[in-house]
């Protein structure tokens, strides 16, 4: 198994540092070593997400490393809350208390964000849910990787994965032609250029530029339907804006490629998870 604090060493760092430890060592070295029965308990309905993270949590002030990679097989799970389930492990009392509510507020972000991600997933009609950049600052990874967890798939991680031109740029290049012609510039073979267009005017004005990959901003049902039938054999058309599970059905048409939405993310409601600890 891949030990994470090779690549989250400094986020982890970044949130122990939140809780300021390093006080008071006299508290820390106070605490008792003996070994400890802890308990991961589910208390609602959920698909958990982020155990890679929740453990690493406890490896990360540990100078033990321990292998979790038996209770990973709990990953992306379907959880209710009348099950009462619970995960057990075992832990030293000090590194068990220390790192526990890092190690749940992780896992928690990540099943909150994989819970609701699968709503939209299973609504979709085959279409897949993309995330966006709105994601808390410091916890975009957990919380993308958490969307793949979900059945949902990631959008671009940063501003240069893919060139995307939005409202913005027409507007500082004086329209979309001029806007994708700077990008064309910059001589990216390996990088996709994504106009958000709209309304069918700006559809029609890109027919006969370099770009296959169209994302219908706040389109209505019936614009989404006159797109689709303007859309040729290589274009993707990604809908945005304003998606949410009440209208979902209404942008899920045979022709979209992806619905892209922030919500999955940043509206997802909080899952209910704790951590009891229990003497040997």
């Amino acid at each position: 198994m891949i030990n994470l604090s090779a690549f989250y060493s400094n986020y982890l760092k970044l949130y122990f540092e939140e809780d300021e430890l390093g006080k008071n060592l006299n508290y820390l070295n106070s605490l008792p070593q003996e070994q400890v029965q802890c308990l991961l308990k589910i208390k609602d309905d959920m698909c958990l997400a982020g155990l890679p993270f929740f453990f690493e949590a406890f490896n990360f002030i540990s100078q033990t490393k321990r292998d979790f990679s038996q209770h990973l097989a709990h990953e992306g799970a379907l959880f209710k809350k009348s099950d009462q389930s619970q995960i057990e492990f075992i832990l030293p009392f000090n590194i068990a208390l220390t790192a526990e509510r890092i190690a749940l507020n992780l896992l928690q972000r990540a099943s909150s964000v994989a819970t609701y991600t699968k709503k939209f997933v299973d609504q979709s009609q085959g279409v897949k849910i993309l995330d966006t950049r709105k994601t808390t600052p410091g916890l975009r990874y957990l919380e993308k990787y958490a969307v793949t967890v979900g059945g949902g798939t990631n959008h671009r991680f940063s501003q240069t994965d893919v060139w995307m031109i939005k409202d913005n740029h027409k507007k500082m290049w004086g329209g979309i032609r001029p806007a994708v012609e700077h990008f064309l510039k910059l001589k990216t073979f390996y990088q996709e250029i994504v106009v958000e267009i709209h309304d069918l005017a700006e559809l029609e004005q890109v027919q006969d530029l370099a770009v296959k990959h169209f994302m219908l901003d706040n389109f209505s049902g019936s614009q989404i339907k006159a797109a689709l039938s303007v859309k040729k054999p290589h274009w993707t058309y990604e809908v945005s804006g304003g998606v949410n599970l009440e209208n979902l059905n209404q942008y899920a048409l045979e022709g979209v490629d992806a619905i892209s939405t922030g919500s999955i993310i940043y509206n997802a409601p909080q899952v209910d998870l704790s951590m009891k600890i229990e003497k040997i």
